[in-house]
């Protein structure tokens, strides 16, 4: 199995802000694993939270390229099992790998992902459309200028409450908020009974990721569910979610790719906790691995690429939040020749 790193650069529509950073250009890297002739494709992004540059991701997948070569004949459980214990300190490349060795794999069966599971597709839930912060006149135009039935709105301002009345005074659609980490136990308390008025559906990762005593108030009074993300990063995560949060928000990258994800998926049910996976701001090569979850899932953040002023791949597309898969086997997802 032969394997090749591309390297691009992402640039937005409009500059992504959120409560702790912004960006106008996402670098992004995507791993290529070739066997018997055919592609398989998976991404990871940069972070500056987690502290990831797509250079760093990059050097971690060189130096382990000798033992993925000789993985090819591997299932994607056994592949994945090879590389964890060598990029336990970079998620985001095991990630891209996985990802990638999914898309093969299927592809050499001669099946899309969700067909080699043998799942359901009639009842996918539709994908929401991120509003990130900025003035609220350039909110509302963000939000005009792609009508959708379900926006989350990223909050963490001195306005908030401002920022969600104006803009339902556009529409009907359904409101997630994602707090990231900015607000304080009152102020989540006390946005929740006017949040819930206002037509929201939940709020997400409102206090510091390891604030439990905070999230063990929020859980008990907030009047809406309550997600977490930034709280639910690997495994183990998503029992120490549980009589904390109503649901989590599990994010490929963060985890370590499709095969973990799948796992927290299960265990997040069997705890009663809503699920739902969210995008790190990526092109269709991870939209189009997310996709393929969408029937283990309560909700979906999976907007990322078409935030992008410009895609690098095709794959999965998204009309009004629902998703069309691509005619090709795997993910689907391929790159556009640049």
């Amino acid at each position: 199995m032969q394997v090749k790193l591309h390297h691009y650069d992402l640039k937005l529509k409009h500059n992504f802000k959120i409560s702790r950073l912004s960006f106008d250009i996402k670098p992004t890297l995507i791993v290529e694993l070739i066997s018997d002739g055919i592609s398989g494709f998976g991404e990871a992004t940069e972070n500056a939270y987690y502290e990831l540059d797509k250079h760093k991701i990059a050097s971690d997948i060189t130096e382990i390229i000798p033992i993925i070569e000789k993985s090819g004949n591997l299932s994607p459980d056994e592949f994945w099992n090879i590389l964890n214990p060598l990029l336990t300190h970079n998620r985001f490349a095991l990630c891209a790998l996985d990802i990638a060795f999914h898309d093969l794999f299927a592809r050499k069966k001669g099946k899309k992902l969700y067909e080699l599971w043998n799942l359901d597709i009639s009842n996918n839930p539709l994908t929401n459309y991120t509003i990130g912060i900025s003035t609220i006149d350039e909110m509302v135009s963000k939000m005009k200028e792609m009508p959708w039935p379900i926006y989350k709105i990223k909050l963490g301002t001195p306005n908030d409450i401002e920022i969600v009345k104006v803009l339902r005074k556009e529409t009907n659609a359904i409101f997630r908020v994602d707090a990231n980490c900015g607000w304080t136990v009152e102020e989540t308390v006390k946005n929740a009974i006017i949040l819930k008025d206002l037509g929201v559906e939940f709020i997400e990762q409102p206090l510091k990721a390891d604030d439990y005593l905070g999230h063990a108030e929020v859980f008990k009074h907030s009047v809406l569910p309550i997600i977490a993300d930034e709280s639910c990063i690997e495994e183990e995560d998503v029992l120490k979610c549980h009589n904390y949060f109503h649901g989590v928000n599990i994010k490929l990258m963060k985890c370590g790719g499709i095969t973990p994800a799948l796992r927290m998926i299960a265990q997040a049910k069997s705890l009663g906790l809503k699920t739902m996976v969210g995008c790190m701001t990526e092109s269709t090569i991870g939209i189009s691995a997310i996709a393929h979850l969408l029937p283990f899932l309560d909700y979906v953040d999976m907007d990322g690429a078409l935030l992008l002023e410009k895609d690098i791949a095709t794959g999965i597309s998204i009309d009004f939040g629902k998703t069309i898969y691509s005619l090709e086997n795997g993910t689907g997802a391929r790159l556009i020749s640049q």
